[in-house]
Parts: structure tokens; sequence; C-alpha cells
């Protein structure tokens, strides 16, 4: 196989995530081929309403995954954190790439630090996660909704519509937009997505030529934190609609998860943690899942 295919997203952070993936490929298969089919989404087109409102993340996939199924792209390139929980049956994800700073963003042209919010202060996040987080510690604040890609967000802050918005500290960097970070919220006190800042490539299972190619780009550590992460959300049937966060961290030979399930309304949040052998990833994010379950998670999942 001397052509690869890279079917992606057309939002900047997305081209960015392809290209890398092409440049690591090409460094790795010298004569190899790789070029980008850009393609827009539901998810990128429908703008007006959360996500949650118009079917969740797998919005982001679903084109891309026709693209493959009708042979005009042999793999795609996701945030991992916006791939389902489980993959439709033709496909798998042979590399998960080695994960940035997991940690989301405070992005304020005026206050440093959340807690130096003002009282009442309007934050912009469409995540019912970040919302919940937002909402237990400064229930003061006003949550707003904040859809559009990474430069459509930090415009509208720009423009005055918000005193500060939340974003992923991984899509500001690769964006080159470090700059504009004024805080890292950081664990324990603010976790994130399940599985954020790492990047997926998915291709058809019985697709080996390929699945040999994107074997060079996997990167085992990351695996298992965030199979751990995934296991977890799985295990709650956690998905956009749910404000789900979660953080696996390798601690010597064993990984340590930590999971939060919170309330968007009340600001309540149900939290557990556990640490288990690297090798078993998937026990760790389903113990995890079970913990958060006795402690009440199941009435905010509801």
């Amino acid at each position: 196989m001397n052509m690869l295919r890279i079917a992606t997203r057309k939002s900047p952070l997305a081209l960015w995530q392809s290209e890398h993936v092409a440049a690591r490929l090409r460094q790795a298969h010298p004569g190899l081929s790789v070029e980008l089919v850009p393609m827009s989404t539901r998810g990128d087109e429908v703008l007006d309403r959360s996500l949650a409102a118009i079917g969740g993340k797998g919005l982001f996939l679903k084109e891309l995954e026709l693209a493959m199924l009708r042979g005009e792209a042999d793999c795609a390139v996701h945030s991992l954190k916006d791939v389902p929980m489980e993959l439709d049956a033709p496909f798998a994800l042979p590399a998960i790439l080695e994960r940035a700073d997991p940690a989301d963003a405070f992005v304020s042209n005026r206050h440093a630090t959340l807690d130096a919010l003002p009282h009442g202060a309007v934050v912009g996040t469409s995540s019912l996660r970040r919302q919940a987080q937002l909402r237990a510690l400064r229930p003061d604040l006003q949550a707003r909704d904040l859809r559009g890609n990474v430069n459509t967000r930090l415009a509208k802050l720009d423009a005055g519509d918000y005193d500060a918005i939340i974003l992923a500290c991984a899509g500001l960097e690769r964006l080159e937009l470090g700059t504009r970070i004024r805080d890292r919220l950081r664990a324990p006190q603010w976790l994130p997505a399940p599985a954020q800042a790492a990047v997926a490539v998915e291709c058809r299972a019985d697709a080996a030529d390929v699945i040999a190619l994107l074997a060079v780009l996997d990167h085992a550590g990351t695996r298992a934190c965030v199979e751990a992460e995934r296991a977890m959300n799985r295990a709650l049937d956690g998905s956009c609609h749910v404000p789900v966060a979660g953080l696996a961290q390798w601690r010597g030979e064993d990984l340590w998860l930590q999971g939060l399930v919170g309330g968007v309304a009340d600001g309540r949040a149900v939290r557990a943690q556990a640490q288990g052998p690297g090798n078993d990833p998937e026990a760790l994010g389903r113990d995890v899942a079970r913990q958060l379950l006795d402690g009440g998670a199941g009435e905010l999942l509801r």
C-alpha cells in the first residue's frame, strides 16, 4: 500500500490533528503518500443547539465513517473524547497517539482564575461536564452555551459575550494559542472528559494493510489510561448527555483512576477513585463506575 487517504473534519483543530498524523506516518513509512479528505459533519454544521440536543458527539464521526465504507477514505482521525464508547461493527481504533495535557483551560481577558471571577460572571461552555463542575465550585456563576470551533469561541469571548470560557488546553496549544490559557483546571479539583487530549485513528476492522501502517503510532501508556476512562464511562452509560469526568494516570506499574458524575442543576457531585494493575484498565474503569453508582451517581445520571 503506497497511498493512504485520511478523512477529517474541516475545523482548524481537526485539520491540525490529521496533518500531525499524516506527518508521523510519512516519517515512519518513507515512500508512503498521505492525503487528507476534508469533510463537513452534522456536528460542525448545527451550532445553534448543544451537542446533547442534536444527538451527541457521534455526529462528528458518522460522515467520516460513511466515507470509509464508500471507499473514499482509508482511515479517519478523531479527538478520542468525541468517539462513542462502542464503535459500529466494521470499525476499529488501531492507533491512539500519545496524549497531550488533558487539563481544561480557564480563558479570560480580565480575570486570572476561576476563583477571581466576580459574583454572577458569565462563563461560556456547552459541555454538561464543565457546567456541572462550574456549578459545584462556583454556584453564583452563570454558565451559558458556547458552540463552534476554537477560534469562534475565542472571538465571542473577545467580543464581550462572556467573562470567561472553558476550553481544552491541548486544543489551544495545538493551534499555537497557548498564550490564551490563564489557568489550567487540574485534578483532583477539576476533572477532564474521558480521553480528553488523546487523538485516535479509526479504520475498517478488516483493513489489515491500513492497520499495519497505523500500528507505529499507537502509544501503549496512553491507550491504557484512556481505556480505563472509557470503560468507566461505558459502565455508567455515559455520553455528552450526562456530566461524566475521568482521568487515569500512571503510578509505577499501576493505573490510578479518578471519576466524577456531576449534577448540572444543583452542582452535586459524586466522586470515586481506585488504583489497579495497568494491564487491566477495563476492570479498573468498571470498579470506579461501580463506586460512583454506589455513591448515588445513578440518580444524577437519570
